[in-house]
C-alpha cells in the first residue's frame, strides 16, 4: 500500500474534486432526485462550493478543506455555509445556514498534500434547523464487509454545478492505512462528495473524496475511513455546542406564587 500511495500521491490534486461526463447521470427532476435528496450543494462565499450529505437531519458530512479557510488556517464562521439538499437548476428542496463546523483538530489545510492529509480531511457540519426526513431521508455510514459492492458518487462539480450528477459505477483499488482508493473518474470541480456503497437495498455512505491523481491517463480519487472520525466529530461538535443561558425568575416575598403560576400551600392550609 505505501508503495502505491508513494507512486499516485505525488499527482494529486490540491483543488476541488468532480466526476468526469463519462458514465455520469444528471439528475434533474423530483422522479431523478428521489433517494438523493440527501446530497446537496455547499455553498460557501465568493462563488465557491463544495457537495455535502446528510447523515442526519441537521448533520452534513463533507471534506475538511471546504470548511477551512486557506487565508486564515481557521474554520469558516457560522452563517458563511449554506446547505441546499437536491439542489437542482436554481432550486433546493430545502436550505439552512450551518452554524457549527467540527473538523480534526491535526487537519492543516496548507499542510502538505498526501496521505496523512487526507486521512482527515473530514468535517461535520450542523444546520440551524433539521431538514424533515420526508424532504431528504439522511445516508448512514457503511460498515462491515464491502467485498464485491456496487460503489457510487453523486456529486456537483466544475461545469455541471446545476444539479447532481451520478457516477452509478467505480472499483475500488485499494482499502489500506485508513486509506481508500477508488477508479472513479475524477478531476476540477467538486469536494466533499460521499463515496457510497450499496448495502441491500440502501445506499451508505463509505467514505469522503478528498483528492484525485491521475497515472497513465487513469483518474483515480482518494478518500478516508469515516467510522471513526466521524464518532470523534460528533463529540466536538456536543462538546462546543453552545449552551443556552438558565433563566431565573425570582420570587416575590409573600406573593403567595411564582412568576408560573405555582401556588405555595401556607401551613394552616389557606
Amino acid at each position: 500500500m505505501k508503495a502505491f500511495l508513494v507512486l499516485f500521491l505525488s499527482f494529486c490534486l490540491s483543488l476541488p474534486l468532480q466526476a468526469q461526463n463519462s458514465g455520469l447521470r444528471r439528475l434533474t427532476d423530483r422522479e431523478d432526485l428521489l433517494g438523493w435528496e440527501a446530497v446537496g450543494k455547499l455553498e460557501l462565499g465568493g462563488g465557491s462550493y463544495c457537495t455535502g450529505t446528510l447523515i442526519a437531519k441537521d448533520l452534513v458530512l463533507t471534506a475538511a478543506h471546504c470548511a477551512v479557510s486557506k487565508s486564515t488556517g481557521k474554520r469558516l464562521e457560522p452563517g458563511q455555509i449554506t446547505f441546499k439538499a437536491g439542489y437542482s437548476d436554481g432550486r433546493a428542496l430545502a436550505e439552512q445556514d450551518v452554524i457549527q463546523i467540527a473538523v480534526p483538530e491535526n487537519f492543516q489545510i496548507n499542510g502538505p498534500n498526501g496521505a496523512d492529509r487526507i486521512r482527515v480531511d473530514v468535517a461535520l457540519l450542523r444546520l440551524a434547523a433539521p431538514i424533515p426526513l420526508d424532504v431528504a431521508d439522511p445516508f448512514a455510514l457503511h460498515s462491515g464487509n464491502i467485498h464485491g459492492a456496487e460503489i457510487s458518487v453523486s456529486s456537483y462539480g466544475q461545469g455541471r454545478d446545476e444539479a447532481i450528477s451520478r457516477q452509478r459505477s467505480c472499483r475500488i483499488l485499494n482499502r489500506d492505512e485508513g486509506m481508500i482508493v477508488v477508479d472513479c473518474d475524477v478531476t476540477f470541480g467538486s469536494s466533499g462528495s460521499a463515496l457510497l456503497a450499496r448495502s441491500g437495498s440502501r445506499w451508505q455512505i463509505l467514505s469522503v473524496l478528498s483528492a484525485g491523481a491521475v497515472h497513465n491517463g487513469q483518474k483515480i480519487g482518494f478518500g478516508m475511513e469515516l467510522p471513526e472520525i466521524v464518532a470523534q466529530l460528533k463529540r466536538q461538535l456536543y462538546r462546543d455546542a453552545p449552551r443556552p443561558k438558565a433563566g431565573i425568575k425570582m420570587l416575590g416575598v409573600g406573593s403567595g406564587r411564582s412568576s408560573s403560576g405555582a401556588k405555595f400551600i401556607r401551613p394552616n392550609g389557606s
